[in-house]
């Protein structure tokens, strides 16, 4: 397997992957913001939740991937979830 080439010159180097993972999670960030969550179901607001859960995830891995592992705060690292 190849390594993807960037798809963004200069100061970012994302690759074309990495920006379709953001985008993923922008988008479920907006079909979020855009619904009235009074009006959501029990069930609703748990699937927002764990969308909304897994895209932040998948952002912190992009960044991982650019930047290396984060240091972790004084609570330590975030345990994963199933």
């Amino acid at each position: 397997m190849h390594e993807q080439q960037p798809a963004t010159p200069g100061r970012h180097k994302l690759t074309d992957m990495q920006l379709t993972r953001l985008d993923f999670a922008r988008r479920d960030l907006e079909s979020i913001r855009s619904q009235d969550l009074n009006q959501m179901t029990p069930h609703g607001l748990v699937f927002a939740v764990a969308t909304l859960t897994r895209r932040l995830e998948d952002s912190l891995s992009v960044i991982t991937e650019l930047c290396g592992p984060l240091p972790h705060g004084p609570a330590g690292p975030m345990e994963s979830h199933p």
